[in-house]
């Protein structure tokens, strides 16, 4: 998490552009063009102009900590699937359930 008090923007894909277009046509200084777009970091400006370059998009894939997500295409696949864990975790605890 950040630290507390501040605050995360989210600039829209047509400032990142304005930002890198006025760093590499108009030669503009990063932290020229972060005052002039109200952007609070040069750092970000340097990080939209280094991606740019790269071929890369902007947003970068969040990586997400914990177990992922099942999806199932149907109810009954996902029933088996519940069934399944059921049964593994009876047999993993077997002193767990009252049977």
């Amino acid at each position: 998490m950040g630290k507390t008090g501040r605050t995360n923007n989210r600039y829209s894909e047509e400032l990142k552009l304005e930002a890198v277009r006025l760093v590499t046509e108009a030669n503009m200084a990063y932290r020229e063009v972060a005052k002039r777009l109200g952007i609070r970091n040069k750092s970000q400006v340097e990080v939209w102009v280094k991606r740019h370059r790269e071929g890369q998009p902007f947003k970068s894939e969040v990586l997400r900590k914990g177990r992922p997500k099942n999806k199932f295409a149907s109810m009954e696949e996902e029933m088996a699937y519940l069934r399944a864990e059921i049964e593994y975790l009876k047999k993993r605890y077997p002193n767990l359930h009252g049977e």
